[in-house]
């Protein structure tokens, strides 16, 4: 049987944070052979080197528990600047950010939604979308990611 991306997060989260860093998400794309992508964060970010330590672990235990039915490519990186936002804590952290959030059902009649993160609370979002409040339940979510925010250096 293969492995779901819930069973490796569960095989591997407690190690994971007692190496210091935070799983974000485990995402597996299944293709002819496998993708397992895991992002993780540290505090001040993660670099190669932490990258390098947190596959490490994870290969250790996967070659142990062996989850995988078939063959699949290990990839651990950074969340990135347009970070995915997985959990209500997620959505708290970020609040003041501005995320784009796709639904699996519609709510006022639309699936996509680009707004700032106001508020979270019993397992709801609410966002400020073009001026105007919209609370989204956390578990209508299909996807969200925080929308990058760059600012200029000053440096011409």
């Amino acid at each position: 049987m293969a492995a779901s991306a819930q069973q490796v997060d569960s095989l591997v989260r407690a190690g994971i944070e007692s190496l210091g860093y935070e799983l974000v998400c485990v995402e597996l794309l299944n293709r002819r052979d496998a993708v397992l992508r895991l992002y993780v964060d540290g505090p001040d970010g993660v670099g190669v080197k932490d990258c390098e330590a947190v596959s490490r672990y994870v290969s250790g235990v996967l070659d142990v528990n062996e989850p995988m039915a078939s063959n699949y490519n290990l990839e651990v990186s950074s969340p990135g600047a347009d970070r995915p936002l997985i959990t209500a804590a997620h959505f708290e952290r970020f609040v003041g950010e501005e995320a784009n959030v796709q639904l699996r059902q519609a709510v006022d009649g639309r699936k996509n939604f680009r707004g700032e993160i106001c508020r979270v609370e019993d397992g709801r979002i609410e966002l400020k979308v073009d001026g105007h409040s919209v609370e989204v339940p956390l578990d209508t979510i299909r996807r969200a990611r925080l929308v990058p925010s760059f600012v200029e250096s000053g440096l011409n």
